[in-house]
């Protein structure tokens, strides 16, 4: 299972910025896990494979799941 610590702080002074422990979650409880746990991100589900922009945004979370709507790496902002 991956740290806080194995993830870059990008943006620094918006609270927490990476959820390792919701791995294997549904992708729909994570978003709200999130949002609650750090008002200044919106985060989305997303399908593994589906192509994304590698810009870094503070602003952003990725919940990447799989079909059945399971989260399959550790969301983090960027």
């Amino acid at each position: 299972m991956q740290s806080i610590l194995d993830f870059p702080d990008f943006c620094p002074g918006i609270g927490k910025q990476a959820w390792p422990e919701l791995v294997a979650k549904k992708g729909e409880e994570a978003v709200k896990v999130i949002e609650s746990e750090n008002r200044f991100v919106t985060a989305f589900t997303i399908l593994v494979g589906t192509p994304t922009t590698k810009e870094i945004n503070c602003g952003r979370v990725r919940v990447w799941v799989d079909a059945c709507d399971y989260v399959v790496t550790a969301p983090y902002v960027g």
